[in-house]
């Protein structure tokens, strides 16, 4: 599977644990940078993730900024595009189960270190539940084309 990688200077170190994690599980690695821990302007890389996922270059995105927030706004302004934080593993099984997130967001201040591995993994293996939660997706998606 392709997966786009994207993050600010403050996530910078994280994307790096990411890149070598997804590779070691032999997923294809997309870097949309950042390339350092010098500053730059989240929305840069956040987007690129986005339209990443969205033209179909990639199957997921991940993207990594100091609290999460910047990186989730900015990706879920990409039409077709529904970016979900998780600061622990119940979050990613349910931003996936409920809400068919396409592009995972962690926060490099609060998500803890530890868990990186495990909210990856549950991230990219949970499928969308689909049933009531569809109509819930479409009405969102549907706010994308007015």
């Amino acid at each position: 599977m392709r997966i786009a990688v994207g993050a600010d200077h403050k996530g910078f170190p994280f994307k790096e644990k990411i890149k070598a994690m997804l590779t070691a599980w032999g997923h294809d690695v997309f870097d949309c940078g950042t390339d350092s821990e010098e500053s730059v302007d989240y929305p840069d890389f956040g987007l690129k993730v986005a339209h990443a996922v969205a033209d179909h270059v990639a199957e997921y995105g991940v993207t990594i900024c100091w609290t999460g927030n910047g990186m989730n706004m900015a990706a879920n302004k990409v039409n077709g595009v529904r970016a979900g934080m998780a600061l622990n593993v119940e979050m990613a099984e349910l931003t996936r189960l409920h809400n068919d997130a396409n592009v995972l967001t962690l926060a490099a201040k609060y998500t803890p270190e530890g868990q990186i591995e495990d909210i990856l993994k549950v991230f990219l293996d949970t499928k969308f539940e689909g049933g009531r939660h569809m109509s819930r997706i479409d009405k969102m998606m549907a706010e994308e084309s007015n």
